[in-house]
Order: structure tokens, then C-alpha cells, then sequence
């Protein structure tokens, strides 16, 4: 078991299951699709993501360096959010973009979402956690991984 200590920038707990990109998650190629359909889950539709590419990410724990892709990466995860398929948590091992924060505090302030955000995880974050695994995440920004 390993912990990672992050910095919270929109805090909460949560148990459940990670989904782990290793590369950058290109939020508009990722959610477009089900958001479009009004879909109950998302199935991440970016098929140059092979690392999460047809996973349903809804009410998990995504594990991920970066958000990247179109500017409006902060409108999509806000709308994801407000109808309720959004991941529990975006879990980033580098600083957080500013778009996804943009749309992660939208998201908290006007959707009354909880979705949870930690940054700076590390880079032995993303090495360690494995799509799959049970993780816990504690309101002071602990990560932990079995």
C-alpha cells in the first residue's frame, strides 16, 4: 500500500475504482460523445486514448498527468457534471490545467457538483496505480493505492 500527497483543490472523499491515462486526457474527445447522446455514463470516446479509450468513467476516480485539447475542456467537464456522469475525481499527477480547474470550480459552484480534484500527485502516482485497482482518497489530498 502506498500513499501520494497532493495538493486539494476541490475536496471530498471517495472509495472506489481508479481508471489510469498515462497520457494527457483531451476532455472534449473524451466525453463529447456521451454528453451529446444525454447518455447515464460516460464511455471515453477518444480513440487516441488507448489507455481509458471505450472504459465508463462515471462515478470513478480518473487518474491522469493533464487535461488537454480544445479550450473548452472547462464547458465539458462542467456539463458532465451537471448532469451527473462526471468522474468522482480527477486525480492529476502534475498541476492542474487551467481549464480543467475553470471547469471543475464551475462545476462545484454552479452545479453543486462534488467532484473531486488533487493535484501534483507525482509522477509515481500515475507509475503505481493500476485502472482497476480500489483507492481511497482522504479530504486533506492522501491518495491511497494498494
Amino acid at each position: 500500500m502506498k500513499e501520494f500527497k497532493g495538493r486539494v483543490l476541490a475536496g471530498g472523499t471517495f472509495k472506489g475504482e481508479a481508471v489510469v491515462s498515462h497520457g494527457g486526457v483531451n476532455t472534449l474527445a473524451t466525453f463529447q460523445k456521451s454528453a451529446l447522446k444525454n447518455a447515464k455514463r460516460v464511455i471515453v470516446s477518444d480513440q487516441n486514448n488507448k489507455d481509458i479509450y471505450g472504459l465508463d468513467i462515471t462515478g470513478k476516480a480518473l487518474c491522469l498527468p493533464i487535461t488537454i485539447g480544445s479550450t473548452t475542456g472547462g464547458l465539458v467537464i462542467q456539463t458532465v457534471c451537471a448532469m451527473k456522469i462526471n468522474p468522482a475525481c480527477f486525480l492529476f499527477s502534475e498541476h492542474i490545467d487551467s481549464l480543467a480547474a475553470s471547469g471543475i470550480v464551475l462545476a462545484r459552484i454552479w452545479e453543486n457538483s462534488n467532484v473531486i480534484a488533487i493535484d501534483m500527485l507525482g509522477e509515481e502516482f500515475l507509475e503505481t496505480v493500476k485502472t482497476g485497482d480500489i483507492i481511497e482518497v482522504k479530504e486533506d489530498g492522501t491518495v491511497i493505492v494498494p
